[in-house]
């Protein structure tokens, strides 16, 4: 089996992004892989009632500088020093696959979360990137199921 090279790891900087990185360093450190993390800002269009106190470029770029702070700070905390990070503005599930695809990855590692009832109807993001992506996807389940152990065979078997 050929080893991963380049593991692309995107976040959406809640608590969840945790493990997903933790899951992502151990599989790097199995295959001796680079890590590099991403964070897509989706812009809501929003027509404002009345006079707006920024300019919406303004408050755009706010919203990204404060986007790759959080993203350096989860890089650091992780122990990925110095992986690049990436925030890119856009639609999530698209620039994954376009981040994936320019970045030549071979693994990306994403968080999945569990759905009941209607959700189990909606296109998440984790499947639309499992569809879509170039290369490997592994999902971490996140969000309600804690994860205590590593996967058999990444490390310290």
């Amino acid at each position: 089996m050929p080893g991963y090279r380049r593991i692309l790891v995107p976040v959406d900087l809640t608590d969840d992004s945790a493990p997903v990185g933790e899951r992502a360093q151990a599989v790097a450190a199995a295959f001796g892989a680079t890590v590099e993390l991403l964070h897509v800002v989706e812009f809501v269009p929003v027509e404002p009632m009345g006079e707006t106190l920024m300019p919406a470029v303004a408050i755009e770029a706010e919203l990204l500088q404060r986007a790759r702070q959080r993203l350096t700070a989860l890089r650091d905390k992780l122990g990925f020093t110095g992986a690049p990070v990436h925030v890119e503005a856009g639609n999530v599930k698209a620039e994954i696959i376009r981040v994936a695809r320019d970045r030549d990855v071979d693994l990306i590692v994403i968080g999945s979360r569990e759905r009941h009832g209607f959700s189990i109807l909606v296109n998440l993001t984790e499947d639309t990137v499992l569809h879509g992506a170039p290369c490997d996807v592994l999902a971490v389940r996140v969000g309600g199921r804690a994860i205590d152990k590593q996967p058999a065979g990444i490390a310290g078997d």
